[in-house]
């Protein structure tokens, strides 16, 4: 699947005005950097090796971008997929980071709205504003703004530009750094009002329209009984989503230290609506023993949940088969924990994907999916632009607190060992907040800054 420099040179997007985009070469900072001026950024250098280097600072390359001073970024569970190089196309020297905020520095001479001085988060899709997907506010899904053809020929068609995600989703650097360019920072850019701190605003980037998008794009319905795959941050907002949208059992299927988490920090006001299982204490299908499906048909009436909501991922093997088959390039992702969501549901049950799947999967079930009428929906990137002024809405009024999934505050200088003690779930790791020399003084109830 790999694509010469020469290709990811050449490739470039069409913009909302029938300009083109340049999609950033992150490795070649002679073209898109500024060598005069450096910043501290991580870099991915080889497969579960990153690193924080200086770096030159990025500058304006079009009309339409913004140069935002980061004042926080976190690392995200997909980002573990790119340390264990299980994302195609990525180069090293590549700058990673997909959800940030900052301050404004610089703005192009196209720029109508986003001004100079205030603070904004940035989606971490980039999204042209005027395609058939962005006039929706699908922006997930923008027409142009990423034209790898790899992706293309693999996918049947193609997603948006994504910041720090490689260069499958474009090549654009992202904000695990001191300095970020958004392109069309009109389109991009959300302002953030000055009495919401960047440490609930940040997770407007990514996480807190992914989890919304995972229940509501399945649909989950007034009496519901739900069940979470994976009890992450997403996982862990998505089950607050389900019981908004009217769940009236949630059931986390992880292990620990991820489960005491979520339960310590779980509602009280919704402590009943909260059930658990461990999967590492049940069999993996060995007879006469408990499973993850049999549990949850006993923990639902027989049936099994109405929804399940997949917020893992495809990368992690339960099952030796899976591990060697995904050693061996024969599948990129297990289908271990998808034939868990279509077994255990009910018949005609809704099982929504949200964790990352990059390509192919053997040994999937579908005759149970088919035979049983369960529905299988890949909820997609989610479209941040869709979502994020209605949870900024709901941040300010105080339904919605960011700051029960945030466990750590670093700094930038660190990052790249929170990567390795985020992949071991050290200490509790849930979400982080990564702040930088331009970050705010840490708004009250976020964690006190660590140093590793």
């Amino acid at each position: 699947m790999a694509t010469s420099k020469a290709a990811y040179a050449a490739e470039q997007a069409i913009g909302h005005d029938g300009s083109t985009i340049t999609q950033q070469d992150v490795s070649d900072y002679t073209k898109t950097g500024d060598p005069s001026s450096t910043m501290k950024a991580l870099v991915w250098l080889a497969k579960n090796k990153v690193e924080v280097q200086d770096v030159p600072r990025p500058r304006i390359l079009e009309d339409g971008d913004v140069i935002l001073k980061v004042t926080g970024s976190t690392v995200c569970g997909s980002d573990l997929h790119l340390l264990h190089g299980s994302v195609v196309q990525l180069k090293k020297g590549d700058i990673l980071g997909h959800e940030f905020c900052g301050i404004v520095d610089e703005v192009g001479s196209g720029v109508k709205k986003v001004q100079k001085g205030k603070r904004y988060v940035a989606s971490f899709q980039i999204a042209c504003g005027d395609c058939f997907f962005c006039k929706q506010k699908l922006s997930s899904q923008c027409e142009k703004t990423n034209s790898n053809t790899t992706e293309r020929a693999m996918y049947g068609g193609q997603t948006a530009g994504m910041f720090g995600y490689s260069h499958f989703v474009g090549g654009f650097a992202g904000g695990q750094a001191e300095y970020v360019r958004v392109p069309l920072g009109d389109v991009n850019l959300l302002e953030i009002p000055e009495d919401i701190p960047d440490e609930k605003a940040l997770y407007l980037s990514d996480v807190l329209p992914t989890a919304y998008n995972c229940a509501k794009d399945t649909a989950v319905y007034e009496g519901d009984q739900v069940a979470i795959f994976g009890a992450g941050p997403i996982g862990q907002m998505a089950g607050q989503f389900a019981v908004g949208l009217g769940a009236s059992k949630i059931i986390f299927v992880d292990t620990e230290p991820r489960l005491s988490i979520v339960k310590d920090k779980w509602p009280s006001q919704h402590s009943d609506k909260i059930q658990t299982i461990d999967f590492k204490e049940l069999s993996f299908g060995v007879t006469n023993k408990e499973t993850v499906v049999s549990k949850l048909k006993e923990m639902c009436g027989g049936r099994g949940p109405d929804v399940a909501l997949e917020c893992a991922a495809g990368e992690y093997a339960k099952g030796w088969l899976h591990w060697l088959e995904i050693q061996t390039g024969a599948e990129t992702d297990t289908s271990e924990i998808l034939n868990e969501m279509i077994e255990g549901v009910r018949n005609f049950g809704r099982c929504g994907v949200t964790g990352i799947y990059v390509g192919y999967t053997n040994h999937f079930n579908i005759g149970s999916m088919m035979q049983r009428g369960v529905r299988l929906i890949g909820n997609g990137q989610a479209p941040v632009h869709l979502y994020w002024e209605k949870l900024l809405d709901q941040i300010k009024t105080g339904e919605l607190d960011p700051l029960q999934m945030v466990s750590h505050r670093f700094s930038i200088e660190d990052i790249d060992k929170v990567y390795y003690a985020f992949e071991k779930k050290e200490d509790g790791m849930q979400k982080v907040f990564v702040e930088t020399k331009f970050s705010l003084p840490a708004c009250q109830g976020c964690p006190k800054l660590t140093r590793l």
